[in-house]
């Protein structure tokens, strides 16, 4: 029979996502959310105590005057060596293993596992799922570690730098990380299923690749300040800083990265992040409930029959989801299935 704390603990295993916030490091924020899990389950109330038979002498005054004989009578007592007080908290520790990591210079959405999901979690960490980051640069400036909080080495004018310019550098820096992508996806690229693939957007680099660019536009300009949009697979946040670095180089100039914050690691987005004050294990149990009930929801949906599915976001949804489970066979033949408008 399992006990009230082994029941929360089983329903805390899955996947969910948390907001780092920035100037935390990933480690404090993991464990931070291990203790408050862990005190929300040894909060669930405690078995009733074992019961014991033990043999009590009986009261003086029941004894007869006179006699020397003790007198035993039998009785059911708790067992105090099971009792939380002598044994501590029932669980001690479990395991929470974290997906892609955010430095502590960075933000956004930092994927979790409990429990068996650290499998599913080490799938998602491997898998060549699509990730969206929101970047702040300046103009005029350049460090040694490519970020604001790096040792000044250069200064440099802006004046000349306008909306226009800067949009063909970052056109010209796409088309360019697209060609590293064909080049790593090692699809013959005469071949009618690779077109598809390609215009499509489901093009994956097979094995090991550097950080690649899958998408890069620009939402905010006011100089010296600028705000991108990247998509990238394999990226480390070195390489999203460096990305500033090169544009203002790119511009004849130099540019150093403010901030970085992910709003997308393969299905999560920021919709489903918990912020800190939500760290607790009602709504981590919350957000597992509510992450599973739409898989199962976009999985009905997608193998419904007679429905057309073949929509770009569609394809890559169930491309990731089945990344992020495992399911090789499944990613296949997502990518090239004909099913799917092709």
């Amino acid at each position: 029979m399992t006990t009230p704390s082994v029941r929360v603990f089983h329903k805390l295993e899955g996947l969910f996502s948390i907001y780092k916030p920035p100037g935390v490091h990933w480690k404090l924020v993991r464990d931070t959310v291990e203790t408050n899990l862990l005190k929300g389950i040894n909060a669930a109330s405690p078995p009733a105590p074992r019961q014991r038979v033990q043999f009590l002498a009986e009261p003086t005054s029941v004894v007869a005057e006179g006699s020397n004989e003790l007198t035993l009578s039998a009785a059911s007592v708790p067992a105090l060596a099971h009792h939380p007080l002598v044994s501590g908290p029932e669980f001690q520790h479990i395991g929470v293993g974290v997906g892609h990591r955010l430095d502590v210079f960075s933000s956004g959405v930092l994927v979790l596992g409990v429990g068996q999901a650290n499998k599913a979690l080490t799938d998602l960490y491997r898998s060549h799922v699509t990730r969206d980051y929101t970047l702040e640069g300046e103009l005029g400036m350049a460090t040694d570690n490519f970020s604001h909080t790096g040792r000044l080495i250069e200064r440099t004018t802006y004046d000349h730098i306008t909306r226009d310019k800067l949009e063909r550098v970052l056109a010209m820096m796409q088309g360019s990380n697209q060609k590293a992508l064909l080049t790593y996806s090692k699809v013959d690229m005469s071949t009618q299923e690779a077109y598809e693939l390609a215009v499509k957007g489901e093009l994956r680099p097979d094995g090991k690749s550097p950080p690649i660019m899958t998408g890069l536009r620009l939402l905010h300009f006011q100089p010296p300040r600028f705000t991108l949009e990247v998509q990238c697979l394999n990226e480390t946040q070195r390489y999203l800083c460096r990305i500033l670095h090169e544009v203002g180089l790119e511009l004849r100039s130099t540019a150093v990265c403010k901030g970085v914050r992910r709003t997308r690691d393969g299905p999560f987005t920021l919709q489903h992040a918990l912020t800190h004050q939500h760290w607790t294990s009602p709504d981590v149990i919350q957000a597992i409930r509510q992450y599973r009930s739409s898989r199962k929801a976009s999985k009905a949906k997608h193998t419904q029959p007679g429905k057309d599915t073949g929509t770009a976001s569609q394809r890559q949804e169930m491309a990731e989801e089945a990344a992020v489970t495992g399911d090789s066979h499944r990613l296949h033949s997502v990518l090239t299935s004909k099913a799917f408008g092709s």
